[in-house]
């Protein structure tokens, strides 16, 4: 692949960079750990990748199950620098997510959650902040119309708008949004933003959709190359206006965006510093990682031998130079992409970052 026209400052930063992401693999200490703790969902949307249902067939986990884990790594890991992210599926199923969280709460585990803010009811709400509530994710993908079709349920606009409100406005609390970029809603991005600046929203995370699950047969989510390119030209913009600030997610080499249209620089930390309990109790590294990635289970497994015992796919990534990496001028920042753009099964590149930029006219 032609290598884009990166600067030599940024190539040595990048280089540093890429000195301390050998030492967090070598290090793997645990800073965000997953607990994927319900698959039932209230909605259908489009571009699941877990084609969560209202009725999974798999149960949620118990939490005592859960909190066996926990209990096993408290002495081990620093309570306070390791957030506890509970996802699904939408958490907000369970009846029980408030005794979760005040759990882990009491065990000093700062936590948050993952969600859609269909049932996220003010009442509600602030039983979870009484819980210890202190990171949450709402998604808003777009506006009415658009918002509606990707989550395949009509009021789940106005619903998503009035839970993004509530975090708004309260102090102490790490919130964002995340808006799933596709071609429908790419040209509603500017009122999007307006959207959030006028109900006092600072973070914003955009993400494109990554063929897996429902979104692997829908060409409609995928954006253009151009329109990726346009994408994080939109993101950089934005960030000079000093109001909301939006960050591309954390998957894909970006060349010379870097740092540009995401904080820092890209790194793959599945595996590294993320670690995730999937609800049937399989050890993996982010969610979005299964199949030949799972490596081992809480239900026959220790979780803290597992995390430092295992997981070498993760943490040594010279398996991933194959295909259009083998050539690639930019791998050795890149390292072949996020894990969970790899098939699972054969390790092939499903999805590139840095090809689309180039292919988007990027020199």
């Amino acid at each position: 692949m032609n290598g884009l026209k990166i600067p030599l400052r940024k190539r040595i930063a990048l280089d540093l960079f890429g000195i301390k992401k050998g030492i967090d693999a070598a290090v793997h200490d645990l800073r965000y750990l997953f607990w994927e703790c319900t698959l039932r969902c209230n909605l259908s949307c489009l571009h699941c990748g877990s084609d969560c249902l209202r009725d999974a067939s798999l149960p949620d986990m118990p939490l005592r199950d859960f909190l066996r884990v926990i209990d096993s790594i408290k002495e081990r890991v620093d309570p306070h620098k390791t957030t506890i992210a509970l996802t699904g599926g939408e958490p907000l199923l369970r009846d029980d997510l408030e005794q979760c969280g005040l759990e882990l709460y009491k065990r000093g585990f700062p936590w948050g959650f993952v969600t859609n803010g269909y049932a996220l009811t003010r009442d509600r709400y602030g039983r979870l902040l009484d819980a210890g509530l202190r990171s949450l994710t709402i998604s808003l993908d777009g506006l009415r119309a658009s918002h509606d079709w990707l989550r395949n349920k009509a009021g789940s606009f106005d619903r998503a708008v009035t839970a993004v409100e509530l975090a708004a406005a309260t102090d102490n609390i790490i919130f964002d949004v995340a808006t799933c970029v596709d071609r429908r809603n790419f040209d509603e991005l500017p009122k999007i933003k307006d959207l959030l600046n006028d109900r006092g929203v600072k973070n914003w995370r955009l993400l494109t959709v990554f063929p897996k699950g429902r979104a692997a047969a829908n060409a409609e989510l995928q954006i253009s190359d151009r329109q990726f390119v346009d994408l994080l030209d939109f993101i950089v913009g934005t960030k000079k206006l000093g109001k909301v600030r939006p960050n591309y997610g954390c998957e894909g080499f970006l060349g010379s965006y870097e740092g540009m249209a995401r904080d820092n620089y890209f790194q793959c930390a599945a595996g590294v510093s993320v670690g995730s309990v999937l609800v049937d109790g399989s050890i993996s590294a982010c969610p979005s990682l299964r199949a030949d990635y799972i490596q081992g289970n809480i239900y026959k497994d220790d979780f803290w031998e597992v995390w430092n015992g295992r997981f070498r796919v993760m943490r040594n990534r010279s398996w991933t130079k194959t295909g259009p990496c083998v050539s690639c001028k930019a791998y050795r920042w890149c390292l072949g992409n996020g894990l969970h753009l790899r098939n699972e099964k054969t390790g092939e590149l499903m999805l590139c970052h840095y090809a689309r930029l180039v292919n988007g006219g990027i020199t």
